[in-house]
């Protein structure tokens, strides 16, 4: 079977690189998934549940804003964030909702500071999904 090669960059490191059957993405229209010799494309993804496999073998992540771009046997995915499941710390992300909450509740809040926030939220958000549906 053809593989496609899957490399998952931050802006901190190249989190991902290895060959995989298939990959799933959070796309700001819905769930994409990518097989080999996918047609060519490029589209956002939001913060959610990245799922890759490879050779029977599941593997979760929790992605950030960012894009994806397939070509070929290739797909790139550029995020602002990815956290492979056993890395999240759920007791960190519960805490960073109810600080995101918080703020977002404040009076004194900018417009720039709210856009912020709620990325933050949305981040959080989508590692305590990947953590708790695996373990629900």
């Amino acid at each position: 079977m053809a593989m496609l090669k899957l490399e998952i960059v931050t802006p901190e490191a190249k989190v991902f690189s290895q060959d995989v059957d298939i990959v799933f993405v959070p796309g700001v229209e819905g769930e994409l998934g990518i097989l080999p010799r996918h047609i060519p494309l490029m589209t956002m993804i939001k913060p959610g549940e990245l799922r890759v496999s490879s050779q029977g073998k599941e593997t979760y992540m929790a992605v950030g804003e960012g894009f994806v771009e397939v070509t070929g046997d290739s797909v790139t995915v550029l995020t602002d964030m990815a956290v492979e499941e056993q890395a999240i710390d759920e007791s960190a992300a519960e805490t960073a909702v109810k600080r995101a909450q918080e703020a977002l509740h404040g009076a004194n809040i900018g417009d720039e500071e709210v856009a912020s926030v709620e990325a933050s939220l949305q981040k959080s958000l989508a590692q305590l999904h990947v953590k708790r549906r695996r373990h629900g």
